[in-house]
């Protein structure tokens, strides 16, 4: 291609690009959604845990869909009623947040209907710097406007050995069950 021809081309592409719907992110209110999860023991107890501190946004992405980004501090993780279990879940043995500070989970994109009908969204979770496919279960929604109206719930199992999280398979169960109720900040695009 000519430098003469380029120029012409190059502008057009800049143009297109300039030109395109920006990308609008809403914060997730933090304060007023929840991160959980459970783990069971050989023996039947359910151990209930929660993520107090988390960031992340929806997305409206150029073409209308959306997308979640999802950051958990494994540092901040608690074990309700057991600090000796706190410590354990963000030691070595589990989260290992000393060297894995964060986990993270971002969507595929999706449709905005997926909040108000419900359905699979799927996504990359990484924990402990390993990165694999899941799904989150979102279920239907009780408002009009879901994440504005009403929290949006989601759940998910994880199977905790596929990340590397190998300790005490004779007292914990590999699942982990993930569940999600979040709100998104109160304010209009």
């Amino acid at each position: 291609m000519s430098r003469a021809s380029c120029v012409p081309a190059c502008l057009s592409l800049v143009a297109l690009v300039l030109g395109a719907a920006p990308v609008r992110a809403t914060g997730i209110d933090a304060a007023a959604s929840q991160v959980g999860f459970q783990l069971v023991t050989r023996w039947g107890e359910v151990i209930d845990g929660r993520f107090p501190v988390f960031d992340g946004e929806v997305s409206r992405l150029p073409d209308g869909r959306q997308q979640v980004r999802l950051s958990l501090s494994a540092a901040d993780v608690e074990i309700l009623d057991s600090a000796r279990r706190t410590q354990m879940t963000r030691g070595a043995g589990f989260f290992d947040a000393r060297r894995y500070p964060w986990i993270t989970f971002l969507s595929d994109p999706f449709e905005p209907e997926l909040l108000a009908r419900g359905g699979q969204l799927p996504g990359l979770l990484s924990i402990r710097d390993v990165e694999r496919r899941e799904a989150f279960t979102v279920a239907a929604s009780a408002c009009a406007r879901p994440a504005r109206d009403c929290p949006v719930r989601a759940a998910g199992m994880v199977d905790r050995a596929a990340y590397g999280i190998n300790r005490w398979p004779v007292v914990v169960a590999r699942k982990v069950r993930f569940e999600l109720r979040i709100l998104v900040e109160d304010r209009e695009e």
